[in-house]
């Protein structure tokens, strides 16, 4: 029960603190703990060090910060997390770590979430998120819910994507998906809601969905254009969608026949990510019973998994980039404004 835990970390001395003394309250299995430091201007190497955490310089990206991090661990499990993750139960590792093991060759775990807020309301969009936490379908397994793999699995996964400063979870996610399985692991593990509340509850949800779209339809063009949209934890601030959608539609049209095609690739991603209005469904009746997601997966994925369900998930994609480029309070604004005038 030997277990390297890999933390990425940029100026995160307001909460990596506390992670690190959950860590030390483990019981029944031996830690390494190593904080893959991206280049912190305040004290987060410090008090790593004062609380037995072993520092390591690393160039900035969490990919390539997490990569560096397994490659100076010793051993045979790898547990990944971010530096707001928070442990409750004591044994949450020991546990994992056992399941896992368990589960045999070619096996990734993930924790379900539970979302920490320093603000209330929101419920909805947060048992929401939680719920997806422990769906254990594609696209919905992140690198807040941790990632608990074997090193033998992870080195023949190649490590994180290092290409981009964000998406390296969304990626190392859909390879374990094509070349093994993901289980979900025993307990829960605990995350800020700090981007949400930091950025906007609506306008962080918008931007995940465009940004784990654009990654699935491999769109590196628009990904490597606007490294903004996933800024470093202390530098975060309002998100405005907007931008962002309207780079996506003139990236689209500059490259023509290619942009069609990645359209079309993005319109995939909707139709397979079709299951989310169903389960809001059966979330917002909260009976329990999942007969819209059960009807869903029946009957409408089925039915939908052709050519025709791509150019209708393409068709509504494009209506969404609009929606978002061209706010309707900002339009009824713009004629508020001119009806004032005259």
């Amino acid at each position: 029960m030997f277990l390297s835990i890999i933390i990425p970390t940029l100026n995160e001395a307001a909460a990596l603190p506390l992670l690190l003394e959950d860590l030390w309250s483990q019981t029944g299995v031996t830690l390494e703990v190593i904080v893959a430091d991206g280049g912190s201007h305040d004290s987060t190497p410090e008090d790593a060090r004062k609380l037995g955490a072993r520092i390591i310089a690393a160039p900035r990206g969490r990919g390539a910060q997490m990569n560096a991090g397994a490659a100076a661990s010793t051993a045979p499990w790898l547990l990944f997390l971010h530096a707001d993750s928070r442990l409750e139960s004591p044994t949450l590792l020991r546990d994992a770590l056992e399941a896992l093991a368990a589960a045999g060759a070619k096996v990734a775990g993930h924790f379900p979430l539970w979302f920490s807020r320093r603000h209330p309301g929101h419920d909805f969009l947060f048992r929401y998120l939680e719920g997806k936490t422990r769906s254990n379908r594609p696209n919905t397994i992140n690198g807040d819910q941790g990632l608990l793999i074997s090193r033998k699995y992870f080195d023949e996964l190649g490590g994180f994507d290092e290409s981009l400063s964000f998406l390296e979870d969304q990626r190392i996610s859909a390879r374990i998906f094509a070349t093994g399985r993901w289980i979900l692991l025993p307990g829960e593990l605990s995350t800020s809601a700090r981007r949400f509340e930091s950025e906007g509850h609506a306008e962080r949800l918008t931007l995940m969905a465009l940004l784990t779209g654009a990654g699935a339809a491999g769109f590196d063009a628009f990904l490597q254009s606007a490294p903004e949209a996933y800024r470093p934890q202390p530098q975060t601030q309002r998100l405005d969608p907007a931008p962002f959608a309207r780079l996506a539609r003139r990236l689209m049209r500059r490259h023509g026949l290619q942009g069609l095609r990645t359209l079309y690739r993005g319109g995939s991603f909707v139709r397979e990510n079709a299951w989310q209005l169903f389960y809001r469904r059966d979330l917002l009746r909260g009976d329990g019973q999942w007969t819209a997601l059960q009807f869903h997966d029946r009957w409408f994925a089925p039915a939908m998994n052709t050519a025709f369900g791509n150019a209708l998930g393409m068709l509504l994609l494009w209506l969404w980039l609009l929606k978002i480029s061209h706010p309707l309070e900002a339009f009824f604004g713009h004629f508020r404004t001119l009806a004032k005038k005259h």
